[in-house]
């Protein structure tokens, strides 16, 4: 339950042996517990909790579960939109506009992927370093999985790859373009460094996912001629095989982060945290953090339902495609909270965390989310290959090599975020302007085409 006091002890659970931390451990248990820069980034949108009128309940109960209420709901910048989730729960029910439900879903999602980021970190508290780094890794991006889970049980292939891919782009190009550019702006009167040593790391991985991810286009391109049938086989035969290797790359870069190399990551995080996590501590204790974090899962899911349920509806609503849609609008609001993280952390002339953030987001989705969602349909029976058609494989190139360029260096300037923004912009207008029918031949079959799905 929530800590009845601001001074109280916050205890660690070690070697199966529970001690207390000292002001000295505390102020270093941001790198001790697994803390990641997306914790670091969503943190700068929480607030302190003020919980003085709590503390003046009689009954004990009644008092944790109102810390708790207070600490995880009203301990966000964002809690305002909380109320999304009710209205969007009530629209389904009484069967207002689907456009609607879908609008207020994605709402809903926003803070609710802020306070999974938040409790993560609560409970990576209790559980020591190693265990909290894998549960960041794992429930970093969990809306994007679970809406994609959703997507494919309902055979929605191409609502999968275009979330996705926008997943990708918006981290490489909107995230990262939008902190540099801010970021030379606000220290436009000096030049701002960052480390290259875990962009490089990332841009490797992320070069390994374009090229598992080219290799299927480019096999049914040599293909042309033979029967489609065989084709189609043998390029969903390819991406399997394909993400299974991605899969065992990602396995590898968390070995690489969390054991053999963490001392380069720790050292991102002393360096650049600094007063912001200064007194630090629990504020939920484990068994608290981790129902919260199941209830909040379970309302993610429940809203992702909701979204891939009604994406057509709102498509046609507001007189834009389902592309755009997917590619544009889901992955701006659903990771709103995280990418202003960012930004803000840019302002401050931080940009590890903001590369930590947006790099680190995009090469968990390409190395860990993707192909774990083609094992996944491989499993149920849907099939979902790494052919992402010409136009959304070409901008995944493009992203993936202008990052590459903009962060060779180590250093900074505006007009590098400026740059990656435009490129974002028109590859948003390409997909803006994009409305194919799926059954036309001209080579940007999504490879969805078995499931009767219409491209929109």
């Amino acid at each position: 339950m929530a800590s009845s006091s601001p001074a109280a002890e916050t205890w660690l659970l070690e070697n199966g042996h529970i001690k207390p931390l000292s002001k000295e451990m505390r102020h270093g248990h941001g790198r001790s517990h697994g803390r990641t820069a997306h914790n670091v980034s969503s943190s700068s949108l929480r607030k302190k909790s003020d919980l003085t009128l709590v503390r003046k309940v009689p009954c004990a109960i009644v008092r944790d579960v109102l810390a708790n209420v207070q600490e995880v709901i009203l301990g966000t910048k964002l809690f305002v939109l909380f109320i999304a989730i009710p209205i969007a729960i009530v629209a389904h029910y009484k069967n207002f506009g689907r456009s609607w439900v879908f609008g207020l879903s994605l709402l809903g999602l926003t803070p609710l992927a802020e306070r999974v980021s938040f409790l993560t970190e609560q409970i990576a508290f209790f559980t020591g370093p190693t265990v909290g780094g894998l549960l960041n890794a794992t429930c970093g991006n969990a809306t994007e999985l679970i809406i994609a889970i959703f997507a494919l049980i309902q055979h929605k292939v191409d609502v999968v790859k275009y979330s996705l891919l926008g997943s990708i782009l918006s981290n490489l190009l909107l995230v990262l373009g939008t902190s540099l550019f801010c970021g030379g702006i606000a220290n436009i009167s000096k030049e701002q460094k960052y480390d290259r040593k875990q962009a490089d790391v990332n841009s490797l991985l992320l070069l390994l996912g374009l090229l598992c991810h080219a290799l299927p286009l480019m096999f049914r391109y040599a293909g042309v001629g033979q029967s489609a049938a065989i084709t189609a086989q043998a390029t969903l035969n390819l991406s399997r095989v394909s993400c299974i290797v991605m899969l065992l790359a990602y396995f590898g870069y968390l070995v690489f982060q969390l054991w053999t190399h963490r001392q380069l990551f720790d050292a991102q995080a002393e360096d650049n945290e600094g007063d912001d996590t200064e007194d630090e501590e629990a504020v939920l204790g484990f068994w608290s953090a981790f129902a919260w974090l199941v209830g909040m899962t379970i309302l993610i899911a429940l809203l992702s339902e909701y979204v891939v349920g009604t994406i057509e509806a709102a498509s046609d609503s507001w007189g834009i495609s389902v592309s755009f849609i997917s590619v544009i609008l889901l992955p701006i609001v659903g990771n709103a909270a995280e990418h202003a993280g960012a930004i803000i952390f840019a302002f401050k002339n931080k940009l590890d965390i903001s590369l930590g953030v947006a790099l680190g987001s995009a090469t968990q989705i390409a190395m860990f989310v993707v192909p774990l969602c083609v094992v996944v349909s491989w499993i149920i029976g849907v099939r979902m290959d790494l052919d992402f058609s010409l136009l959304e494989t070409s901008s995944l190139a493009l992203a993936i090599i202008v990052t590459a360029f903009t962060l060779q260096d180590g250093t900074s300037h505006y007009i590098k975020g400026l740059v990656l923004l435009l490129c974002y912009i028109v590859i948003g207008a390409s997909f803006f302007v994009s409305n194919i029918p799926q059954n036309q031949p001209n080579g940007v079959n999504l490879g969805s085409s078995s499931e009767g799905i219409m491209r929109v």
